[in-house]
């Protein structure tokens, strides 16, 4: 396999969501696989981003969109989700170089994302 072939296989961050608000004003955008969240709401405990709905017992974010006064408690909440083997499914990235910044299981700012 070629390597342009490998970089058309990577899941970016911008190919997920709408653009959002302008970058400038909110330079980092959660991921989160919902799909994957289990209801821990270690999430909702650190960051006043999460809450848990108590409809169906997970958590969501009430932004999808944050700015650097906000960037320190979502990465929290990364880290802190035990979902996926301690992976977590919150991700936190960074729109201007489309880099994961949390939890980043990878090491390589790489989308962790498993769908």
């Amino acid at each position: 396999m070629s390597d342009e072939a490998d970089a058309d296989d990577v899941l970016r961050a911008s190919d997920i969501g709408g653009e959002g608000p302008p970058i400038e004003e909110k330079p980092y955008k959660i991921v989160f696989e919902a799909n994957k969240c289990f209801g821990a709401g270690k999430c909702a405990e650190v960051g006043d981003n999460w809450v848990m709905d108590v409809q169906s017992g997970m958590a969501k974010p009430r932004s999808y969109y944050i700015g650097e006064d906000e960037l320190e408690e979502n990465v929290r909440a990364a880290e802190v989700c035990p979902a996926k083997k301690e992976r977590g499914v919150i991700h936190v990235v960074d729109r201007r170089t489309d880099k994961e910044i949390a939890p980043d299981p990878h090491g390589d700012g790489t989308l962790s994302v498993d769908w």
